[in-house]
């Protein structure tokens, strides 16, 4: 009985040594990523700058660019855009010939996994209506950030809308005014 006892005994030091090297070697394994989230907020408020400038210069191609193959944007009455076509439409009624854009993050902020941003800030815009008055408008901004398979950013989602009050409705007028049909009376429907 004594020699099972010490061989045993002997195996625990194995079995420990052995626990200690697999843990030792699972934690040389798991290494935390580098931290690149200054570096990434830095790319974006640099491509969202180039991406104001060319909507400023009415470039829709250019603009359109700036968003990935799945991207939604969600513009101010009117419905989702949701195709490269979709979104390019809504883009080209926007830079008209003679229209100003141009727009500002006041905050980006990129997750710790590096793979997800978002922009938000604010924009200014300015037109001429269908009687050539000048129409300026200013309003907010949210971008979804997305890095792409080749490691560049692009914006996956975008939604924008103007601080300024809805316009009132245009009261309707008639040619002629209506006129109330008469009232019959009880002795009228009596007879």
């Amino acid at each position: 009985m004594a020699s099972r006892y010490k061989k045993t005994g002997s195996s625990k030091p194995i079995f420990w040594g052995c626990l200690a090297l697999v843990l030792f070697l699972s934690a040389c394994g798991q290494q935390t990523p580098p931290d690149t989230r200054a570096a990434d907020e830095s790319t974006i408020r640099d491509l969202d700058a180039q991406w104001s400038k060319a909507a400023g210069a009415n470039d829709v191609d250019g603009t359109v660019s700036y968003y990935s193959d799945d991207a939604s944007v969600l513009p101010p009455n009117a419905p989702i855009a949701t195709t490269k076509e979709a979104i390019r439409a809504a883009w080209a009624s926007i830079l008209v010939p003679g229209a100003s854009v141009s727009w500002q993050p006041s905050k980006v902020e990129v997750a710790r996994s590096s793979d997800l941003a978002y922009a938000m800030g604010s924009y200014e815009s300015s037109s001429k209506d269908s009687r050539g008055k000048l129409v300026e408008d200013k309003g907010k901004y949210v971008e979804v950030w997305k890095k792409q398979a080749d490691g560049k950013w692009k914006t996956v989602a975008d939604i924008f809308n103007s601080d300024l009050p809805t316009a009132p409705a245009e009261k309707k007028t008639h040619a002629k005014p209506r006129r109330r049909p008469a009232r019959r009376t009880r002795r009228a429907r009596r007879a």
